[in-house]
């Protein structure tokens, strides 16, 4: 029979709609080898790869009636060559440029009557390097939970890995007749599967209770969250169905002499860098930024799902917890021992609820409700958080497609309703890499917000640099008086 979307999955797909496309993808940068990279041998090397990710050759097929979540089903007219394609850049092929191609690749909505994701080969850049893009829908892959083609097509080695051979047939697409009598048979034990997935939803809650009670340092619960919003911002304002797209390359070894000299992990770092940022920017627009104001982050943590041998189904677990980023703070010392303190309290609650937990006792409801409390969620969204920022650590050494040395990867995390900006980073290969992903009419100044996160990773540096020159004095000052001085009259 066919696999069941989970609820979690399947309400990426019911939030939906024309203004927020939910798939995620990245840009990655190459550069070729000495033979050479064509679009031919992109579609060799994703046919030799697509047997580790079944799921990139089954669709979407909906239930009669909506009396159940929707099935993945294999796509009996699967071609590759329709979802890897290829463009390129005019002259001189700028990283504006592909940005630009980016941001309008990324606006527009994957074909549910086929296998969610695409890929592109964008050849043409100045450099003589190449780019490929990917979109897979959010109800396929998600963060570190699962595998996304544009991983398995990565190698560690110039050398391309060998598979073995792909011996895969489409089974046969289910009738309706069959749907639906796999949905009565779901219905009858819904009652105990419903039960089921309460206990778990109030042991994790209870769990987390215990956290809280344990360490009065940690954060509020969600539910003082949502009764505390954030404050308003040009961050929160309805947006339509264009993109803007832009990236920034940080060093790996600045963020760790940063981490040296002031304190906290790079992580905290990261986020330092990006509230500096945002809050020269807020300043720029002409917003009043006062000491004690935030904005609300919201950092979505994947975890892994027991397999079926544990007696769960599998499918997405997310996770998810609020920072405040102080943008009201002018030292910026201060904005990273802030955030170094708030990350502190949530690694040491481990204050973690799975989003899964809560989100299947609404899948075990008629999945028309399930839909609309989505959708409701999604519309809800803003007055929870101000903007999304995901980070997800990637290996400290090269990578090759087909022997082309990647160079660099930029995320691009979808947007929701209200919500005109997302951060996605990664870590690769010395470098930290952000893909930032905008509403093109709400942020017309996505530039501007580039800028200022290059400034201030300057502005943190260079308190660095004063913080350790500080310390050299006062060592100094300390050594120099430690020494007894000598007898009047010695040589």
């Amino acid at each position: 029979m066919p696999s069941r979307m989970s609820a979690l999955d399947a309400s990426f797909l019911f939030m939906e709609d024309a203004s927020t496309p939910m798939h995620a993808g990245g840009v990655a940068i190459f550069t070729p080898p000495a033979g050479g990279f064509d679009h031919e041998r992109l579609v060799r090397l994703i046919k030799q790869r697509i047997p580790f990710v079944p799921r990139y050759r089954q669709r979407v097929r909906d239930v009669p009636f909506g009396l159940a979540r929707p099935v993945w089903v294999d796509d009996e007219r699967f071609d590759v060559t329709y979802h890897v394609r290829r463009s390129a850049l005019p002259k001189p092929g700028s990283r504006e440029q592909l940005n630009e191609l980016v941001a309008r690749l990324m606006s527009r909505p994957l074909d549910r009557s086929r296998p969610l994701w695409e890929m592109y080969l964008v050849e043409g850049l100045a450099d003589g390097s190449f780019a490929i893009v990917s979109k897979s829908h959010e109800s396929m892959v998600d963060g570190l939970s699962a595998v996304d083609i544009a991983q398995v097509m990565l190698d560690d080695t110039e050398e391309t890995a060998t598979v073995a051979g792909d011996s895969w047939r489409p089974r046969p697409e289910p009738t309706d007749v069959e749907l639906l009598s796999q949905a009565f048979t779901e219905l009858t034990t819904r009652p105990a599967a419903a039960f089921e997935a309460l206990r778990d939803t109030v042991s994790d809650v209870s769990r987390t209770a215990a956290h809280f009670g344990e360490r009065a340092g940690g954060l509020l619960s969600a539910a003082l969250a949502v009764a505390r919003p954030p404050a308003a911002s040009p961050l929160n304002v309805p947006i339509g169905e264009q993109r803007r797209f832009a990236t920034v390359d940080l060093s790996l070894a600045d963020l760790k002499t940063v981490r040296s000299a002031l304190g906290g992990t790079v992580n905290d770092t990261i986020l330092a860098v990006i509230t500096g940022a945002l809050r020269a920017w807020l300043q720029a627009r002409g917003v009043g930024v006062a000491q004690g104001d935030v904005l609300k982050a919201m950092l979505p943590i994947s975890v892994a799902v027991p397999s079926l041998a544990s007696g769960h189904a599998g499918g997405n677990r997310v996770s998810a917890t609020l920072v405040e980023l102080p943008v009201g703070e002018q030292d910026p010392a201060v904005r990273l021992q802030q955030l170094s303190y708030q990350l502190a309290q949530l690694e040491a609650g481990n204050q973690f609820v799975g989003a899964d937990s809560i989100v299947n006792i609404a899948g075990f409801g008629p999945p028309t409700l399930h839909a609309l409390g989505a959708r409701v969620g999604s519309t809800m969204s803003h007055r929870v958080f101000n903007l999304v920022i995901t980070n997800v650590p990637g290996p400290q050494h090269p990578l090759y497609a087909a022997g082309s040395r990647m160079l660099a990867a930029y995320p691009v995390v979808p947007l929701t309703k209200n919500q005109a900006l997302s951060i996605g980073l990664i870590s690769y290969d010395g470098g930290v890499y952000l893909g930032l992903y905008a509403d093109r009419d709400a942020l017309p100044d996505l530039d501007l917000l580039v800028t200022c996160l290059h400034e201030s990773r300057d502005e943190l540096l260079a308190r660095s640099e004063q913080s350790v020159r500080t310390l050299r004095v006062v060592d100094g000052g300390a050594k120099r008086s430690s020494k007894k001085p000598k007898a009047r009259g010695a040589s």
